[in-house]
């Protein structure tokens, strides 16, 4: 039987691991709440541009509004939503989830205690992304890490009914980057959420490239200190330091200087001028994901009563640029400093 899959959340990446999915030849909805982007895909399908090639595919595109017309159960969905917008989406696509399928939370952030409670542990698999793309128009993504240059995932189970479907997954993505089934998939989520508290934000609030900030004067120093928060988090949680986006774990383990080693790998494969999904959020106007990035942090230390001054300051700023208060702009720095000691 042929297997059906959903991407829910078909946006840059989404639509990036869809169009790879598809020309695999497997059996691929995009399903996305932007109506002029699912207008485009319809017409021309998917264009993604790479730095060595542009590839366009055809592909099966849907509104979130035809998901109540569809009347066979899917039996994987990868779900590439926002991280706040994770349970509405697992209970708008749980009716339709095969009473054996997965749905596979590719998203930034801890969502998957949110997605068990949706859909149950037992059609729950959480997964660790590492893809740098954007929507450069309907129907247009630039994807900035090509296929294993960048491009990575993990797969774990935590629940005894998903042991050993792991692989089942892994296969399909494979056609999109490199895959690796991990024993601890919550401490592998949140390490990226370390990475993530360390770069995604801070190098948004200046309106800058990730790889264009590390030089401003105090940049490093904010993001090693929103590091150092994240980890001692993590560990409040029961998380250990696992490898990820391709570190091999002796690397982990001889080494004193951990956030420097996960800064210098996000360096070594993120493209010049490539802007976080933070940025393209402020570009856009839409809220972004960091109250479940550093404002996590920050809330899982202060429930400790244990300081988090760095991420308390990049979320505090961030919510200001959003409502518009003030702009991206490196001089956010200065306002930064007034707050943390960097």
């Amino acid at each position: 039987m042929t297997q059906r899959i959903a991407i829910l959340g078909s946006g840059a990446n989404g639509s990036a691991i869809g169009a790879d999915l598809t020309r695999a030849g497997l059996n691929v909805k995009l399903i996305d709440q932007w109506p002029a982007h699912v207008e485009a895909m319809r017409a021309g399908g998917v264009t993604v541009k790479m730095p060595d090639e542009t590839i366009h595919t055809d592909v099966d595109a849907y509104h979130l509004c035809d998901i109540a017309t569809f009347t066979e159960p899917f039996d994987v969905v990868l779900m590439l939503f926002k991280a706040y917008d994770t349970r509405w989406a697992a209970e708008l696509i749980k009716p339709h989830l095969a009473e054996d399928g997965l749905l596979i939370g590719v998203q930034n952030g801890m969502t998957a205690e949110t997605i068990a409670d949706v859909v149950g542990p037992a059609r729950t698999l959480p997964c660790v992304i590492e893809l740098a793309s954007e929507l450069e128009g309907p129907g247009v993504v630039i994807r900035r890490s090509p296929h294993h240059q960048g491009s990575w995932f993990a797969l774990g189970s935590v629940d005894p009914a998903t042991d050993g479907r792991e692989e089942e997954i892994a296969a399909l993505l494979r056609h999109v980057g490199a895959v690796e089934i991990v024993d601890d998939i919550l401490s592998a989520k949140w390490m990226k959420l370390v990475m993530n508290a360390m770069t995604l934000a801070t190098s948004a609030l200046t309106g800058m490239g990730l790889n264009e900030t590390y030089a401003l004067p105090g940049m490093r120093e904010l993001m090693l200190k929103a590091g150092a928060e994240a980890l001692a988090a993590g560990s409040a949680r029961g998380h250990q330091p696992v490898p990820i986006v391709g570190l091999r774990r002796d690397e982990l383990e001889n080494t004193n200087h951990l956030l420097e080693l996960l800064l210098e790998k996000l360096e070594s494969f993120t493209l010049p001028e490539t802007p976080t999904t933070v940025l393209q959020d402020h570009r856009n106007g839409r809220m972004s994901e960091t109250d479940g990035i550093n404002g996590l942090v920050a809330e899982t230390l202060q429930t400790g009563s244990m300081p988090a001054p760095a991420n308390a300051a990049i979320a505090e700023i961030t919510r200001r640029i959003h409502a518009g208060e003030i702009e991206p702009d490196p001089a956010n720095l200065e306002l930064i400093r007034e707050m943390v000691a960097i």
